[in-house]
């Protein structure tokens, strides 16, 4: 499914319009349409409580409403071992699946989150 991006991505203000696939129920790839960069993205929801406020400006800007299906993601580094690699829970990626729309969006005020947890911390063993 292709997203237009109402915000840009930190980096990548040129890019403009990327599509998002499944892998599976915890892994996405999210791919710039044309040139740019490529991620992929982790269901943060799989691994630990995660919870914050989306802004009322970001609400409108994705047209986002109580009943809107959103989709929220983060962008993980992929390291060998697999546990190595890194995900960044201070700058979430939001879908709005009803209009195709995303952005990325900063929180702040947490410091419960971090910008490159290992995803060692988070498997069971």
């Amino acid at each position: 499914m292709q997203f237009d991006l109402k915000l840009p991505l930190l980096g990548f203000e040129a890019v403009s319009t990327m599509e998002l696939q499944k892998i599976d129920e915890i892994f996405m790839r999210l791919e710039s349409v044309g040139e740019g960069p490529s991620f992929t993205l982790i269901n943060p929801f799989a691994l630990r409580e995660y919870s914050f406020d989306i802004p009322s400006s970001l609400q409108a800007l994705l047209g986002i409403t109580p009943e809107s299906n959103l989709l929220i993601y983060n962008i993980m580094i992929l390291q060998t071992p697999i546990e190595k690699s890194t995900i960044n829970f201070v700058a979430p990626i939001i879908f709005n699946t009803d209009n195709q729309t995303m952005a990325q969006i900063i929180i702040d005020n947490r410091a419960d989150f971090g910008i490159a947890e290992s995803v060692e911390k988070y498997l069971k063993r």
